[in-house]
């Protein structure tokens, strides 16, 4: 039997409080592109991103992910991985086509720690319109044309208040990913931390552990990809500019990444801002192990330390 594969992290159904402040986060200062706006949702995507949507905005009464998506490589994927997942006694709705602009066939189903997954294939690639469209005809849009401009998303980290091991183990054995790096505690060997990815990523996706969190299903962050380290010494201007504080710039030691992370004002999802990061080719990767005494290491290798309340504690339901 051929199992079902993962392709790539799609998008990130988010939902907020104040939609109004949250578009002028993500379009005007983050410098996304707004490709369609349908049934009070705004649907947007980085200039590099080429499916319909990489971050969805829907108005609510709190801040919270909806959802978070991920495409197959073949159509029949979909299928299968219902399959699979009923067979392990996950519960799979389907989400008919055009239920999610820009979207085909779906289906939605819940981690053991109730953060929400789709998984579908079916997507629109639209062009940009007129006045966004690259002359580039690899490029969905003109590069730079607004606020810091991003290339692409490129991952999320969810936090969680359960075993991290369990919800790693979930997402190796049910949905394919492969353990990249990994952080564990020195006294019961328990893994406080853990990057996995399904493409040359070191990590599409982390998984962390916060025992304060007020649910198991709680979102640290949303990436998306800038170029290079002075696109980040840029991307740091212009959210001073605009009156936003934010944290580093710095560098991890898991994923040798330059960071800076900055707080939508209108939804509190944190968002990083990501480049330099390594690329995994190697088909009999060891997961890299972190001890517990190295973490600080592994976290913040050099730059500002984590100390803003404001940005390093707050949570969102995922």
């Amino acid at each position: 039997m051929i199992l079902p594969e993962i392709a790539k992290l799609g998008h990130v159904a988010l939902v907020t409080p104040d939609l109004e402040k949250s578009l002028w986060f993500f379009r005007d200062v983050i410098g996304l592109e707004i490709t369609e706006e349908k049934n009070g949702t705004t649907y947007l995507r980085a200039w590099g991103d080429f499916e319909h949507h990489t971050l969805s905005l829907t108005a609510g009464d709190r801040g919270y992910v909806d959802h978070i998506a991920w495409r197959t490589k073949k159509p029949e994927d979909v299928e299968g991985f219902a399959q699979l997942l009923e067979k392990a006694g996950t519960e799979v709705r389907w989400i008919e086509a055009g239920e999610e602009a820009g979207q085909g066939k779906a289906i939605r189903f819940k981690l053991p720690s109730q953060h929400s997954f789709e998984i579908y294939y079916d997507v629109e690639k639209p062009g940009g319109d007129e006045r966004t469209k690259s002359v580039l005809k690899n490029q969905s849009h003109k590069s730079w044309n607004r606020g810091i401009s991003p290339r692409r998303i490129d991952h999320v980290n969810v936090a969680t208040s359960m075993d991290v091991g369990e919800i790693i183990g979930y997402l190796s054995t049910q949905l394919g990913f492969n353990l990249r790096e990994y952080v564990k505690y020195t006294k019961n060997e328990q893994v406080m931390a853990g990057w996995m990815s399904v493409t040359p990523l070191v990590h599409d996706i982390a998984v962390i552990y916060r025992p304060e969190a007020k649910t198991p299903n709680q979102l640290h962050h949303i990436a998306y990809w800038l170029d290079n380290d002075q696109d980040l010494l840029r991307a740091a201007d212009i959210l001073k500019e605009a009156g936003i504080n934010f944290i580093g710039p710095g560098k991890h030691g898991v994923s040798q990444a330059i960071y800076l992370y900055v707080v939508d004002p209108g939804s509190g999802c944190r968002v990083e801002l990501f480049s330099s990061s390594y690329l995994i080719f190697e088909p009999d990767w060891k997961a890299i192990e972190w001890t517990e005494e190295e973490h600080a290491i592994a976290n913040t290798y050099w730059g500002e330390t984590v100390s803003d309340k404001e940005l390093n504690k707050p949570l969102i339901e995922a």
